[in-house]
């Protein structure tokens, strides 16, 4: 059963990157792609659990030889967040995941990056190597020397959260990792980018709602789309598409249970408590990354993305309690 979902633009920054938009949610299955999809995830993994969703599944596409996950970058601030993704890299049995970090972003609480420090027996239950985030590398240097390394057109790189690492990436200067800027790297390297970020038809009757990832970070979301290059497609995941597809919370009951703690159950109670279907906003985009010919979704037709961020609309939201973040 197809439930379409109309999208409209509510955003105002005229911009040049190709873009198409998610559109519909199906569940037809086909044939898996030949080589694994190089992924990069970059990600705002403090304040909404769907992020540590998207990770697990992304692990758990990797366990199936569909994926590649080549780096992990983190776009907001919180000196947990390196601790907790190299906790769950290490859970999902890839510890040596390069993991990158931010340091002019965001600074946010989170319910659950905490896990990170957890002990039984004076030990952690979810081991990781990783203790602080001043032991990481920069994100953009990371996204760099990654993306330095790779084939060309070979990568995708999924955003679920600030644009704030991609905009500096496209920022960025040659280096001891490329001879390129940022924008010849992107261009030379990446596949494809999958973005969950913006509102694309009215939520609740508000024709201007501010999804958190816009909201949040305008000035990098909109750095992030003037300067991506054309030949590089953008496909983005709006706010109506996550809340289409709710994680069931019989799932965290029933199918984590195979071992005594599981980071992934504990991270959701902690954050969304037992009686919460959480939307999945960034697993949307993962989905659509590793899996474009399962026609989970379809896509609009191509073409350029209008952002608009009208001050008015700031003004009545600014005090708006995150729904995603």
């Amino acid at each position: 059963m197809t439930s379409m979902l109309s999208m409209n633009l509510v955003h105002s920054l005229f911009v040049n990157c190709t873009v198409a938009l998610l559109m519909c949610y199906v569940s037809v299955f086909s044939a898996n792609a030949a080589e694994p999809v190089k992924v990069i995830f970059d990600t705002d993994i403090t304040g909404d659990v769907d992020d540590v969703l998207a990770l697990a599944m992304l692990h758990t596409m990797a366990d199936r030889k569909e994926c590649d996950l080549l780096a992990v970058t983190i776009s907001k601030i919180n000196p947990l967040t390196g601790p907790f993704t190299d906790a769950v890299n290490t859970f999902y049995g890839r510890p040596n995941i390069p993991i990158g970090v931010t340091a002019d972003a965001q600074k946010r609480e989170s319910k659950f990056l905490h896990l990170a420090l957890k002990k039984d027996n004076g030990k952690f239950r979810y081991p990781h190597d990783v203790t602080s985030n001043e032991n990481l590398p920069n994100a953009v240097t990371l996204l760099r020397k990654t993306l330095a390394a790779q084939a060309d057109h070979s990568v995708v790189i999924i955003q679920v959260g600030l644009a704030s690492n991609l905009a500096d990436l496209l920022d960025s200067k040659p280096d001891q990792h490329s001879p390129l800027s940022g924008p010849e790297l992107v261009s030379k390297k990446v596949k494809l980018a999958s973005v969950m970020a913006g509102a694309f038809e009215p939520i609740k009757g508000d024709k201007h709602f501010l999804e958190a990832n816009v909201r949040n970070g305008i000035d990098s979301m909109q750095r992030f789309a003037k300067n991506w290059p054309e030949n590089v497609p953008v496909i983005w995941s709006g706010f109506e598409i996550g809340i289409a597809v709710a994680y069931p919370r019989q799932s965290i009951f029933q199918d984590y249970n195979y071992t005594r703690h599981h980071i992934v159950k504990e991270a959701y109670l902690l954050h969304c408590g037992p009686n919460h279907d959480r939307p999945c906003w960034d697993l949307t985009s993962v989905l659509q990354s590793v899996r474009p010919n399962h026609n989970y979704f379809q896509l609009s037709q191509a073409g350029k993305l209008a952002l608009k961020m009208m001050a008015s609309c700031y003004s009545n939201h600014k005090n708006h309690k995150e729904t995603n973040s």
